[in-house]
This record gives structure tokens, sequence and C-alpha cells, in this order.
């Protein structure tokens, strides 16, 4: 099926709601993650990946790719067994190996053991998505716990710095690192005050990153999705923001998981190779000034 038969779901969204993080399986309309559109030409052949976040959502639709695209994918996921599963036969299906890793990124400990089990497994780390993220809605300030603000930054940022540390010293020349940031970087949503600032901190992170490691030649760039259809949405924001979720972009609508995947091939491949410390907007014509 090609890319351009696809219909893609426009507002008003079917009303429901779900307890976080969320299920894929439960969403309506099911995001579309590439499964049956994305074909790959071998641009990352023989690269070894982890991603996090990778049992649904951009994540998933990553995964996807990079396996169509030839690598080998670690699925680093929290506690989605189901979700992480359906990742894993996709990739094996596109004839790749594939590696599950659950537990909670927010702990130092598990980013080192992620990068232990991959070298272990593959030998080798060629590419880190840092893509898992925490998200909550409110409606005023006094209503955010600091546990809550301390959540957001621990599994926004903190495990960014832990996974980047842990994973650069088994990178070689030509590596790469993509972060997921977010429009909200620029944008911020009121209700979304602890994410977006996370997501604003990701990009200053990724500019910084990259002028660290531009010596050692590996590059760090970020993706800034707009609004995404991932089980995110129906767990986490009101059933009024979700029924009309991406009607205030150009394209009135929603993007879908699969349309951002090809941003983070690119990215990720030799032919990105003239670009690090860049945020590359996918956000359905919605301005990032």
């Amino acid at each position: 099926m090609s890319a351009q038969k696809i219909q893609h779901p426009k507002p008003p969204m079917p009303e429901q709601h779900q307890e976080p993080p969320g299920q894929t399986e439960e969403m309506q309309p099911s995001p579309d993650h590439g499964e049956l559109s994305y074909r790959g030409s071998g641009r990352l052949r023989d690269r070894v990946a982890i991603v996090t976040g990778a049992d649904s959502g951009i994540g998933r639709a990553v995964a996807i790719a990079f396996a169509r695209e030839g690598a080998k994918v670690v699925v680093s996921y929290l506690e989605e067994d189901q979700d992480a599963k359906e990742t894993a036969r996709w990739i094996q299906e596109a004839g790749q190996p594939s590696l599950l890793i659950r537990g909670d990124i927010t702990s130092q400990s598990h980013c080192r053991r992620i990068v232990d089990r991959t070298i272990d497994a593959f030998g080798a780390i060629d590419i880190l998505v840092n893509n898992a993220a925490y998200q909550r809605s409110y409606q005023a300030l006094e209503e955010i716990p600091a546990d809550e603000w301390d959540a957001a930054f621990r599994t926004n940022v903190y495990s960014m710095f832990y996974l980047c540390q842990a994973a650069v010293p088994h990178m070689k020349k030509g590596g790469a690192i993509v972060n997921t940031s977010s429009i909200n970087a620029k944008d911020p949503s009121p209700h979304l005050l602890p994410y977006a600032t996370t997501k604003g901190a990701i990009a200053n992170f990724t500019a910084g990153l990259a002028g660290l490691l531009a010596g050692r030649g590996i590059r760090v760039n970020a993706v800034a999705p707009g609004p995404v259809w991932t089980p995110l949405i129906p767990s986490t924001l009101p059933e009024d923001k979700v029924e009309h979720f991406g009607e205030n972009t150009p394209l009135k609508r929603p993007g879908q998981p699969a349309e951002l995947a090809p941003a983070y091939v690119m990215l990720a491949s030799p032919e990105a190779s003239y670009i690090t410390g860049a945020v590359v907007p996918v956000t359905g014509g919605r301005p990032m000034l």
C-alpha cells in the first residue's frame, strides 16, 4: 500500500479514555505504525539500534522502519508486555533479530543494563533513539504534585543522560543519537507544563551533546513531533481534547506514528552525515519559531 493512498483519520475522534500509560489495542481508530506501508531500502543494514518506548506509538513505528532498513533492534519498554511483543513480531517479520528489555529507564542502573545486554546480544551499538516519554495533563499550577514534576524529568530527561552516558563509550565514528523532543519545546501547551518543560530541555540537551560528541564522529539530533495519535493521548488528556486532537494543525488532523518514522531513519542513516545538533519538526504544518 503506498503512502499516497492512505486516508489518515481526522477529528472528531471517538470518545475514549484509558488509564496511563495506555494500550494500543484499545485505541479507536487504531494507530498506523507503517505495518502495511513502510518500505525499506537497506539504509541501516547491519546496524544495531536501541529504541526506548518501542512498545507502541512513535517508538513502534521507528522500530519497524529500522528493521525494514536492515537494523537489529532493541525494544526498551516499561511494562507493556503485549505491545512490546507485537513490536518484536513486526521486527522479526522484517527478517531482523530483536531483543526485548523490560524496565524503568528512570533508573541509571537499568539504563546501564540496557546497554550491557545490547552489547552481549549484538556486540555493538550504532544508533540510540531516546523516545520514551511521560506525560500528564493539569488544568492549574497548584494541581501539579512535586513527584509528578520529578517523574516527568526523570523519564524524559534523566534517562536520556543515563543512556547516552552508558552507550557512547560503545559507539564508533558514524554512530547516531536521535532524541524525541516536541513542538511543545517552542509552543508549550499550558496544560502539559511538566512535559512541555522537559521537551524544551531535550532540545537544548541535543544541541549541547552534538557539540560535545562531534569530535568523536557521533551525531546527535532530535525529532520534534506535533500532535501524534499514540496511547499517550487517550490515557493522559481529557476526553474533549482527545475528540478534537490534531485539529489545531494546518492539516486538521493528528499525525500517525508511521509519518514520524522516516525522519528518524534519515537522521540515523549515513545520508544525514552533515546533520548534527538539529531539531527536525514533524508537526502537520504548525511552525516552530
